[in-house]
């Protein structure tokens, strides 16, 4: 059966005089899933998402959303999708009912219609009890919720995720979690830029990794793990033996340790696995260094996020609107 992709892009170049925001991207996200697009600052990511979205346009390369071209025909791409960004869209001075009849108004909803979209919306982000409050003395969780209803008006096809849970409280962004996991099941593609790991980790059915404005790393959550391997870590008997197991790490890993001297920890990530505790055990003994503790793990989402971006920020080569991401 041949896939469907609601998001592709082809060789996206970008610059902005000396500086290239995009050199080359490459996308393919399937109708209906959830991809998390990462990438540290400058990367690319909110210049990919401008062009996607018809905000900007590209001095070279090809992209699709929902089956149209963003550049030969950008009206009916945005006909077919929804943008919320990290600083949300709707007016403070009116009521959360006030703020989704008129973004109705504005996508060309009119009477009973609209009101019943907007009354379903507000119960379905459980915002009924606080529809008639303005939205200035809505919590910021609240505030999210009501920006992503107003997204969802039309019924997208693709939806773009700007930083959507940034600065809200565990709670408020299980919410928003719980509402992006019912928009995929509904076969909404969602397009998600986060600074948080856990949350793209959490969501996403596939990653896309960026850096440089180039495409580094495809796959699941779980696909992007195994590509290195394992991670090792022990605790020492003190600071001084932090240095020789740094060492034994190093060789037998053939990667750079993490030296924590406060707490007497050295990790290090191996792609190797047949390399087992009890031989990172036995190693350590032969050089004399004193062991409490040792431990071998999957890595984290933000170790290979780490190790694939080299942990840059990229600061030197951030493109005017990516100041934001």
């Amino acid at each position: 059966m041949e896939t469907t992709y609601a998001v592709l892009s082809e060789g996206l170049c970008k610059r902005y005089g000396e500086v290239h925001a995009l050199r080359g991207l490459d996308l393919a996200v399937p109708a209906g899933t959830v991809c998390g697009l990462l990438g540290p600052n400058g990367a690319g990511k909110t210049t990919a998402v401008r062009i996607l979205t018809t905000l900007g346009a590209p001095d070279s390369g090809t992209a699709r959303v929902a089956g149209h071209d963003v550049v030969r025909d950008p009206r009916a791409v945005r006909g077919r999708i929804a943008v919320t960004g990290q600083d949300g869209s709707v007016d403070a001075d009116l009521t959360g009912r006030e703020n989704l009849r008129l973004f109705a108004r504005l996508q060309r909803l009119r009477g009973v219609a609209a009101t019943k979209r907007a009354d379903a919306l507000l119960e379905r982000f459980e915002l009924t009890e606080a529809a008639d409050r303005p939205a200035r003395t809505y919590s910021g969780g609240m505030r999210r919720r009501l920006d992503l209803a107003a997204c969802l008006l039309t019924a997208p096809e693709v939806l773009f995720l700007d930083e959507p849970t940034t600065g809200l409280d565990p709670r408020s962004r299980g919410g928003i979690w719980d509402s992006v996991r019912e928009l995929a099941r509904a076969g909404t593609t969602v397009l998600l830029t986060t600074q948080y790991l856990e949350e793209a980790d959490r969501l996403a059915d596939d990653i896309v990794v960026i850096d440089r404005g180039r495409t580094v790393a495809t796959g699941t959550p779980e696909e992007l793990k195994t590509t290195i391997g394992q991670h090792i870590e022990v605790v020492v008997a003190d600071a001084e033996a932090v240095t020789g197991a740094a060492v034994v790490l190093g060789n037998l890993t053939g990667s750079a340790p993490e030296l924590d001297a406060e707490h007497r920890t050295v990790g290090a990530a191996s792609g190797d696995p047949a390399l087992t505790l009890p031989r990172v055990v036995r190693e350590l003994d032969a050089a004399g260094v004193p062991l409490v503790d040792a431990s071998v793990r999957r890595p984290t989402l933000d170790e290979v996020f780490l190790r694939l971006t080299h942990g840059a920020t990229n600061a030197e080569t951030t493109a005017p609107e990516e100041a934001t991401v």
